[in-house]
């Protein structure tokens, strides 16, 4: 994903902001402790993953499958998913293997959430096809959508069917800069469990806001490529941590790079530093090009 991307990352101040007076509010309302922690890449597609697939792999989602326990899931976005699309996915995949479908972008982009009861209801009856292997679906909203339009967003926020969670992506740098419109717009996610997603890219650091609407931290991280990668991460488990201690509820962590094949590499590196620190035991990813067979 090369959103943010910038010629010189080393002049980028990548220090994670303080909390949102809020945050630490909606993470002690919940008393259930961490339930759930999905860690993948983006997409499965062997040629934006190259090196991390052994020779001879025939099918790329059961292989990814069995390196990582989800997927952000970005073809839904090109393309509204059929249920029998959605149940060959599901079946490829073992029993507590997670999907994040994006919204279709006739949704967000083309329609711009004008008149979208219709994809909306055909979206949501397919992807809820993943049955248990549903994590999240997420809606991105393109750049162009500003707070001009905020009556379109409370409406789509206020009639999506609750059965389906949810989180939303806002771009546009003025709901950001804005304060009274950013607590509007937290105000109404918070009132109807919308995830406010966060977003951790070189060039757009006002999408770093720190800012949880619910107990659910769903982070979409976006390395530059650089040794400051692994020092980023480092940053963000300490910042889970933190979290963690103070109520997070489920942790949804999504890495990409400008140069989407170190995904992997960097998704194991989180991954390791993770586990040694909690106690978890995730699945480490390997790359294929490794003469070892593992990262480290």
């Amino acid at each position: 994903m090369k959103f943010g991307q910038v010629e010189d990352p080393s002049k980028i101040d990548f220090t994670l902001p303080k909390d949102h007076s809020r945050t630490k509010e909606i993470l002690s309302r919940n008393k259930q402790g961490l339930e759930n922690i999905s860690i993948g890449c983006a997409k499965w597609n062997k040629t934006d993953l190259k090196g991390f697939y052994p020779k001879g792999t025939k099918d790329e989602l059961t292989y990814y499958a069995t390196q990582f326990n989800s997927i952000e899931l970005n073809a839904t976005f090109y393309g509204m998913p059929t249920a029998e699309q959605v149940i060959t996915w599901k079946e490829k995949t073992p029993e507590h293997f997670k999907f994040f479908p994006k919204i279709t972008n006739t949704v967000s982009h083309f329609r711009r959430l004008i008149d979208v009861t219709e994809p909306v209801t055909q979206f949501a009856t397919s992807v809820m096809n993943f049955d248990e292997k549903l994590g999240m679906v997420f809606l991105q909203l393109h750049d162009n959508f500003k707070p001009k339009d905020y009556d379109r967003l409370e409406k789509f926020v206020k009639e999506w069917p609750k059965e389906v969670p949810l989180a939303i992506e806002l771009r546009n740098t003025d709901w950001f800069t804005d304060e009274e419109v950013f607590n509007t717009t937290c105000d109404l996610f918070e009132a109807h469990q919308i995830t406010n997603i966060i977003v951790d890219t070189a060039g757009r650091r006002d999408m770093l806001h720190m800012r949880l609407t619910t107990p659910t931290a769903f982070i979409r991280y976006v390395g530059a490529n650089a040794e400051s990668d692994y020092e980023r991460l480092d940053d963000w488990l300490e910042h889970l941590t933190k979290w963690k201690k103070e109520g997070l509820q489920n942790l949804y962590f999504f890495v990409h790079q400008n140069i989407e094949k170190a995904s992997p590499l960097l998704s194991a590196y989180f991954i390791k530093k993770m586990n040694e620190s909690w106690k978890t035991d995730l699945p480490i990813p390997t790359m294929a090009t490794e003469s070892t067979g593992t990262l480290f």
